[in-house]
């Protein structure tokens, strides 16, 4: 056990972000601000998802881990799921369960070190989180840890290729400053999909615009558009802010 936290010792920059987490629950009562996100971003990524989860029967054992104010908790519960919200802020938790339903469980701990069973679950979201992770190794080998074989892994992450994205990352390593958060190749989140042996990986190119530009958002989300992105990857990494990807647990893999 011991060696076992050490591997997943939080770095400087985790826990800089779990306490910016606390705080956010702190000062917010609604959802996007309680998990660190503008009203816009939060509602764009949360349609990508509900566009593209296909989970099976309704009675299955999901995960929902850095769970933030339990927006996508309540929706796999909606959709006649079990659902176990995981956070390590306290005080998100306590957020979270309040305005849940009380059949969902709820789990303050780390999404890096999940304190569940191996093989525990049918399938594992992780929304809003690797962007304040050392690394996205670490945690989906864990999500694939607690996730039975043939259960699903749903992941998103701020999308490294994207202009402004690439145009921060520049300006940080020209000015020497260290960056505040983690931005993900999606090639490289393929990659690791793939190296834990995982199958069916499928990744989607989430738009998301600023918040001053809400109203023009039907245009970046329109079927058309999306349509055109999954055709053209270039165009896709280039203009999407976040991506999503997902994938199948293959036995033997991940336990």
């Amino acid at each position: 056990m011991r060696k076992k936290e050490e591997k997943y010792k939080s770095s400087e920059f985790e826990k800089r972000w779990q306490r910016r987490f606390r705080q956010y629950a702190s000062l917010s009562d609604d959802d996007a601000g309680i998990a660190g996100w503008s009203p816009t971003g939060l509602s764009t990524r949360f349609s990508y998802f509900v566009s593209h989860w296909c989970h099976g029967p309704g009675n299955q054992t999901w995960l929902d881990a850095g769970c933030g104010a339990g927006t996508y908790t309540r929706h796999l519960y909606s959709k006649g799921c079990a659902v176990i919200g995981l956070d390590y802020s306290f005080e998100t938790v306590a957020k979270a369960k309040a305005r849940c339903p009380n059949e969902l469980g709820w789990v303050v701990g780390n999404a890096k070190m999940l304190p569940i069973r191996t093989q525990m679950l049918d399938g594992a979201i992780c929304f809003g989180v690797t962007q304040a992770l050392s690394d996205s190794e670490t945690l989906i080998y864990e999500l694939l840890r607690v996730v039975k074989p043939g259960g699903q892994i749903w992941i998103d992450a701020l999308n490294a290729r994207c202009i402004p994205h690439l145009v921060k990352i520049l300006y940080w390593r020209i000015r020497s400053r260290p960056a505040h958060l983690r931005y993900e190749s999606p090639a490289n989140m393929r990659r690791l999909f793939e190296q834990q042996g995982m199958s069916n990986v499928k990744l989607y190119w989430v738009p998301v615009l600023p918040q001053r530009l809400h109203a023009y958002s039907f245009l970046v989300n329109h079927p058309v558009i999306r349509w055109l992105f999954m055709r053209t990857p270039l165009l896709g990494a280039l203009l999407s802010h976040s991506i999503l990807i997902s994938g199948t647990k293959n036995s033997g893999h991940g336990e």
